[in-house]
């Protein structure tokens, strides 16, 4: 089966300083107040990012996180399965330039490429190569057809810009365009958004889960667990207050990495309030809906190929996507996404399980209900501090990640996954964005004097990459344009 197109182009940056580099202390501040340099709220890929940066110019940091870990939504568990698996992001996209990647060998954990490797499954059989080749064709074209219609005079919806003569295929290509990819139906969804989506391929994932890896990337580093910031103050002069439920923290400024969706919910204040640009970014670039629903199955009723990516020919919005024989181990991850997986995960999570295996039961036979051992639903939705999974802006809504990179009053800077322009729902967005803000901070308040060049971004793009429709079909392709977060 041939690769499907991608879309737009790859972006690159260096790696920064080695895992090694922060081995050595860095004051920690006791519990409770004190000054610091600038104050990292959020201890995710872009606050850990911000922080290294920050360290290796020697000026004092200290990172306060709300939750009981570090990673963000990179989020490994070990305890349910016996087994580490990732409960959030699980690709590191891009791994040849990716940054992440570059930082992983110096971990001493084990990171290597991911099997490429997908199949489309119709009814109860493995599609032909001709219907794969025909169904790559469709995808081909709504991708072109996206394009097009993002170099109109005005934004429309995704849903606007489909081809009309995908007949059957229509539902298959708006789940995995949609849902699977971003989170939100494709109603939810801005052609321009998409067509600007840097490209999504060459995955590795880390055997340990991407949330071992941040936190080992972390290490050295002054982070405050279960210490959420409630409110940011800018009125003091020549300084910024952050309080925190453990006490205010003053610094010269603060780099907040916190999701749109709880930033929108207000549960961090601003004094003064933030300028509207923000707020309305905040609500532009709201998160889309993902989670796994974790299936262990005993046997390997999928067979022995690892890291499959299983999705049906859909004949209907009711549909999901699967990660089989995840790191050739028992447990598959069922992805729900859109507006079918928020529904499900607000009912809980044995309406999840149940959805999950039925579908499955649907493809393979009611008998393989009898493999299922232990399950486990995530629930980011319901997480009250990451609410959502990726964002994804509506339309008229991408123009919103660059007003989030404006700084506040010159002491308050965004970072994290939608602050990125191309790469936004990635860790590597994540983490690019978090040391661009590190630096702006630096550079405003002089630690720095390498100057930027105006408009030039910290990555190097490189051009637009476009594959023609396949005319052959080799067995195990690479993975859908654009898969974002979480697989």
């Amino acid at each position: 089966m041939p690769s499907l197109d991608r879309r737009t182009f790859l972006a690159g940056a260096s790696a920064g300083m080695g895992a090694a580099a922060l081995a050595r202390p860095f004051p920690v501040l006791a519990q409770g107040s004190g000054d610091v340099d600038i104050v990292v709220v959020g201890a995710g890929a872009a606050g850990i990012a911000a922080a290294r940066r920050i360290a290796a110019a020697g000026r004092r940091v200290v990172v306060v996180e709300a939750s009981d870990r570090i990673g963000g939504r990179c989020a490994t568990d070990t305890k349910i399965f016996g087994m580490p698996f990732d409960r959030g992001a699980h690709w590191l996209w891009g791994a040849d330039i990716n940054p992440v990647a570059k930082l992983a060998p110096g971990t001493g954990l084990d990171v290597s490429a991911a099997p490429p490797g997908q199949r489309l499954r119709i009814g109860r059989r493995y599609g032909r190569e001709s219907e794969l080749e025909d169904f790559l064709s469709v995808l081909v074209r709504t991708n072109r057809a996206f394009a097009e219609a993002a170099r109109g005079k005005t934004d429309i919806a995704c849903l606007q810009a489909l081809p009309k003569d995908l007949l059957d295929w229509r539902s298959t290509v708006e789940y995995v365009l949609g849902p699977l990819a971003y989170g939100k139906d494709l109603r939810e969804l801005s052609v321009v958004e998409i067509s600007k989506a840097a490209e999504r391929d060459t995955p590795a994932y880390c055997r340990e889960g991407l949330g071992t890896l941040l936190a080992r990337l972390a290490g050295g580093l002054p982070v405050r667990l279960s210490t959420p910031a409630t409110r940011i103050n800018t009125w003091v002069r020549g300084k910024v207050e952050v309080e925190t439920t453990r006490g205010t923290l003053v610094a010269r400024g603060a780099i907040v990495t916190a999701s749109t969706n709880l930033m929108a919910a207000g549960k961090i204040r601003f004094d003064p309030d933030l300028p509207k640009r923000h707020l309305d970014a905040f609500s532009r670039l709201s998160l889309g809906s993902q989670d796994h629903v974790v299936l262990e199955l005993e046997g390997s009723p999928l067979g022995p190929q690892r890291d499959d990516l299983i999705y049906e020919k859909a004949d209907g919005p009711r549909t999901a996507a699967m990660l089989a024989n995840v790191s050739g181990g028992p447990l598959c991850m069922i992805q729900l996404g859109g507006r079918l997986g928020r529904d499900l995960s607000a009912q809980g999570e044995a309406a999840m399980v149940d959805y999950a295996q039925e579908w499955l039961a649907k493809l393979y036979g009611s008998d393989i209900r009898k493999a299922v051992r232990r399950t486990h639903a995530t629930r980011w939705n319901q997480d009250p501090w990451a609410m959502g999974a990726a964002s994804a802006a509506g339309v008229g809504g991408h123009g919103s990640r660059a007003a989030l990179s404006e700084p506040v009053r010159d002491r308050v800077w965004f970072a994290g996954e939608a602050v990125h322009e191309t790469q936004w729902g990635t860790v590597n967005g994540a983490w690019l964005s978090g040391e661009r803000a590190a630096e702006a901070a630096m550079r405003k308040f002089g630690w720095i004097t390498t100057p930027r060049p105006a408009g030039e971004p910290r990555e190097t793009p490189r051009r637009p990459r476009r594959k023609p429709a396949p005319s052959a079909a080799p067995s195990r392709p690479s993975a859908p344009s654009g898969l974002s977060w979480p697989f």
